[in-house]
């Protein structure tokens, strides 16, 4: 009985050491898909036209990437978009679509401040990215430049 066991013990170590291998691989692939094709609804003009008020500084960069780690409510966008933005968060892994990779520079610099704004507050339709409408309108701007931050810190 204990030989039993104690193979059963090896055969369940052997696999659970192959997905700690093999999970980060395919979780990379997924996430880092650059471009990703969305058919994100667009915001309305009012909102597309709009610019980030606060200058790119560190400290707004910052206390982006704070909220957007700690502080967001209901949940911190790391817990989907990862810590560094890759859209590969811990809650990511089964989400249709993926969270939106944030590092992608092709992507992003074809996203709006104000379509970004306008997601943050709203959520977006259809994917599960809920609606962060009880932050300031300075607590979102700060969380766009640190989102702006993100494709530039690619090494």
């Amino acid at each position: 009985m204990f030989t039993v066991n104690l193979l059963k013990f090896k055969i369940l170590l052997m696999s659970l050491t192959l997905c700690f291998l093999f999970l980060p691989a395919l979780e990379a692939a997924w996430a880092k898909e650059c471009p990703q094709d969305r058919q994100t609804q667009k915001a309305p003009p009012t909102y597309l036209s709009k610019k980030n008020p606060l200058r790119e500084e560190p400290r707004f960069i910052k206390k982006g990437k704070v909220l957007s780690h700690i502080k967001a409510k209901p949940i911190a966008c790391k817990q989907c978009h990862g810590m560094s933005g890759e859209g590969n968060g811990a809650m990511a892994f089964n989400m249709n679509p993926k969270p939106r990779n944030f590092k992608c520079k092709a992507t992003m610099s074809e996203i709006p401040d104000g379509q970004l704004f306008w997601i943050i507050k709203n959520g977006s339709k259809g994917t599960p990215m809920p609606s962060y409408k009880h932050l300031s309108d300075e607590k979102i701007w700060q969380l766009i430049h640190y989102i702006r931050s993100l494709p530039k810190s690619i090494s």
